[in-house]
């Protein structure tokens, strides 16, 4: 063929492509997608009520039912009261909920011993067809027709009661929180001349040890005189008193009391509550109240709460052409739940003094290194920025890194060292802005080398075994630190990948020496690999041999069934924290033999080299061994890339969204555990899903035609986008049925299967053509992501991420070139 008719055609191909390709999204108000009711039955336990971004204050009704951690539950089930702190989609105890105040239109016999104060004798039924719920608002109507709807600041709520008319409102509050556990004593004092309540009580933390403490500042705001006020105690109650403490309990429960307000009847039938909270002091809880909300404004506090969710959610548009409404809701409600916890507590943290920031409600940092703050670091790393000092700087005064934090308090530590992961992905990413890494890395190493005496709480336990025997034995002997003597195996996997982050950060900080020695310990997960062992699912072999299992202190094996604790052991197995749970955690060993994320190559030839591995992987998903609706789930949904399949990752995908993701109250198929399930389906639904802790991001068919995403660090912006969109949407209009075919980066032929982390910051521009079928592309070995014990393919990864030897500003010092030189990778 003649050159210049081939440039012809080239050329021609050129055009074609380029008019081919879908046009940028639009612009457009996002909050309209997002509902804050998703996950808030059926055990999702989200917070459904008005918050700001990572916001302390958070309002909204609390209800009576047994999934009542994130305060309302919409399952028909009874209000308590309605209360200003909450956290969102934790598992264990209900936490917070604190101060609950409770509206009665009338008192029976117009006295105030007419009306009903302990909380279980006062619940009341809500009309399910009145709850309203978006960015910075809730809203409901009790039984007894009164009308709440509430809105938040930082630290303070608003809560407007609208009473039917005639009433003589009574505003009671409650000295207690959502899981009746106050501490010691509490008190209240109420100012007779404008019935402001004041007041302070200890209670215990959902899921950790210690006692936090906690003030109020409530005042009230009405056309109407103030009629009296007063305490109760118990069921009675008193105009002539207006102090009150009460003691922790009787016979176990806490005693019921608090204060009330009650006033003559409104023109306009309003009330309203602003309640400042604080965990310094009563006078800094009203401090922060009048600075926040000084008018009682609710409207325009609301006003305030979107333009801040607005700006929020301002990097991400996706292409609404051809897609239902409930898919936006989706996606968008997705990456809403990520920035509700955890909650920035700065000026807040009475435990020290300090000019960083402190943030909270890490619930916990196991669940949420997977997929929710990787999605951060894209989509709002000045936050993530944030949250690294705190982390760090909590580790500078309390001695370690926490793995879990709530309440001020310690959370118990589920696995390894989490805060390792969250910090290199941070650091591998780029993301300074203020950051001590010599601290950071410090505080990782010290849990890589160090056993803190109560490990249950931070840290890792077992460290010599860890060092001498290279595993964590099962029934270890443990005389230097304290915690459940369970979890070898999944202790064993997580420490290796703790030890290959850490690895990741020493190799950026020239540390050439600790990343080796870090490098070679992300290498111990082998050693509980047993490679005859087999398993049986009713009898039956599974037909697959080669498990992870229990070792003991003499290197004997021990046993555990691989089915045991998954989706489908009816045994009634518990893989939790108790010190007869199992060698696992929260998980089997079947779904925990695909946790090595950092070395997938070496994963799939030892159980058999891809096919094999594939073959397993789809047995893990077609018997439902796996279970969606917990964190471990999230990454085997993609780790086909790693076997050349990422078609079956696209597929994959589609089984679960919007299956087991759907925008309903009950649309969650666990609790969200702080948006770790919200980053889920958000990056899921992008088509990027992140391998943590490295810069690598696998690449699926987004459920919409484009994607944009504007870095906020360097302002460029990232487009995905699909090429025969039409042709291959849903009937439904759920998202794309084809498979990639085929694919461009900036404009250049690209058939790796997965991007790093400069696609976002550098604003890069992928394209994918889709096809009816599963084709080659991304399935050659040099397009798989890199593995460490593949020293060509991390290679090139380091490649992708660090570009060449010229120091990039937005890394930190170092950051790459150690990388090239400790396996003798220069360029050139």
């Amino acid at each position: 063929m003649p050159r210049c008719l081939l440039l012809s055609l080239v050329l021609a191909s050129s055009r074609a492509l380029v008019s081919a390709l879908p046009a940028l999204p639009e612009d457009y108000d996002v909050l309209q997608y997002i509902d804050p009711l998703i996950g808030s039955a059926n055990g999702g336990n989200v917070f459904a009520g008005a918050s700001l971004p990572y916001g302390m204050a958070k309002a909204v009704a609390d209800t009576d039912s047994q999934s009542n951690q994130g305060g309302f539950a919409y399952d028909g089930s009874n209000v308590t009261g309605f209360s200003s702190m909450h956290d969102s989609g934790t598992g264990g105890s209900p936490s917070l909920g604190n101060f609950p105040l409770f509206p009665y239109a009338q008192c029976a016999g117009d006295d105030v011993n007419g009306c009903v104060y302990p909380k279980k004798a006062r619940k009341t039924p809500y009309k399910p067809d009145s709850v309203k719920s978006s960015p910075g608002y809730f809203a409901l109507t009790l039984a007894s027709g009164v009308h709440v709807d509430m809105t938040a600041a930082q630290h303070t709520s608003l809560i407007r009661f609208q009473f039917p008319a005639d009433s003589s409102p009574l505003i009671l509050l409650d000295l207690s929180d959502l899981s009746d556990s106050r501490q010691d004593n509490a008190s209240i004092s109420i100012d007779e001349s404008n019935g402001r309540m004041m007041g302070s009580a200890k209670f215990l933390p959902s899921f950790g040890s210690g006692i936090y403490e906690l003030h109020f500042c409530a005042d009230f705001h009405s056309s109407a005189w103030l009629r009296d006020s007063g305490i109760f105690v118990d069921a009675r109650a008193s105009v002539d008193v207006h102090d009150l403490k009460i003691s922790r309990s009787i016979n176990g429960y806490p005693l019921p009391g608090g204060g009330f307000v009650r006033f003559k009847a409104p023109a306009d039938g309003i009330v309203q509550a602003r309640v400042g909270l604080s965990f310094i002091s009563p006078e800094q809880a009203c401090s922060n109240a009048e600075s926040e909300i000084p008018d009682f404004d609710f409207e325009y506090i609301r006003k305030s709460a979107v333009e801040q969710w607005t700006d929020k959610m301002r990097p991400i548009r996706v292409s609404r052409n051809g897609v239902k409404q409930s898919v936006l809701t989706n996606f968008y409600s997705g990456i809403y739940r990520t920035m509700v916890n955890p909650q920035n507590y700065t000026g807040e943290n009475p435990l020290w003094t300090s000019s960083e920031p402190y943030f909270d409600s890490f619930y916990c940092l196991w669940d949420s290194f997977r997929s929710q703050i990787p999605f951060l670091t894209i989509f709002d790393p000045s936050s993530v920025a944030q949250m690294i000092r705190s982390l760090v700087d909590t580790q500078r005064h309390l001695g370690w890194l926490p793995d879990c934090r709530m309440s001020l308090c310690k959370g118990y530590t589920q696995g390894g060292s989490n805060a390792d992961n969250v910090l290199a992905d941070a650091y591998v990413k780029g993301i300074n802005d203020g950051i001590d890494w010599e601290a950071g890395y410090a505080a990782v190493q010290k849990d890589a080398d160090e056993e803190p005496y109560d490990w249950s709480n931070e840290g890792r336990g077992g460290m010599q075994s860890w060092k001498k025997l290279n595993y964590i034995p099962v029934e270890d002997f443990d005389h230097v630190g304290f915690g459940t003597m369970t979890r070898s195996i999944s202790r064993t996997l997580e420490y290796a990948y703790n030890d290959f982050a850490i690895a990741q950060m020493a190799y950026g900080m020239n540390k050439t020496a600790d990343a080796e020695r870090y490098e070679k310990e992300s290498r111990y997960w082998r050693n509980l690999f047993r490679k005859n062992q087999e398993s049986y699912l009713d009898g039956t072999n599974t037909g697959f041999t080669g498990f992870f299992q229990p070792k003991y202190l003499n290197g004997t094996w021990g046993y555990q069934d691989p089915l045991k604790c998954s989706n489908i052991d009816t045994s009634g197995s518990i893989c939790s924290l108790q010190n007869t749970a199992g060698e696992t955690f929260e998980s089997s060993i079947w779904e925990y033999q695909f946790f090595v994320p950092h070395d997938m190559a070496a994963l799939i030839s030892l159980l058999g080299g891809p096919s094999n591995f594939v073959r397993r992987l789809d047995y893990l998903h077609d018997q439902k061994i796996t279970y969606i609706g917990n964190e471990p789930a999230f990454l085997t949904v993609y780790q086909y890339h790693y076997a050349g399949r990422p078609a079956k990752s696209t597929a994959r995908a589609r089984t679960y969204i919007p299956d087991y993701f759907a925008p309903t109250p009950a649309g969650l198929p666990g609790n969200d555990d702080s948006g770790a399930m919200g980053s889920f389906v958000a990056m899921s639904m992008m088509g990027l899903f992140p391998n943590p802790g490295q810069s690598v991001y696998l690449i699926t068919v987004p459920f919409f035609e484009s994607v944009s995403i504007v870095s906020p660090l360097t302002g460029k912006t990232a487009t995905l986008r699909v090429i025969n969109w039409d042709k291959f949407n849903s009937l439904n209009n759920t998202g794309g049925t084809g498979f990639i075919q085929s694919a461009t980066l900036n404009g250049q032929p690209y058939t790796k299967n997965w991007v790093s982390h400069d696609f976002f910051t550098e604003g890069q521009d992928l394209v994918l053509v889709l096809g009816r079928n599963e084709s080659a592309w991304g399935t050659k070995p040099e397009d798989l992501p890199p593995s460490l014990s593949n020293s060509d393919t991390l290679a090139r990864g380091m490649e992708d991420v660090f570009g060449d030897l010229e120091q990039p500003a937005s890394l930190p010092a170092g950051a790459h070139h150690a990388r090239w030189v400790k396996a003798g990778w220069q360029k050139g």
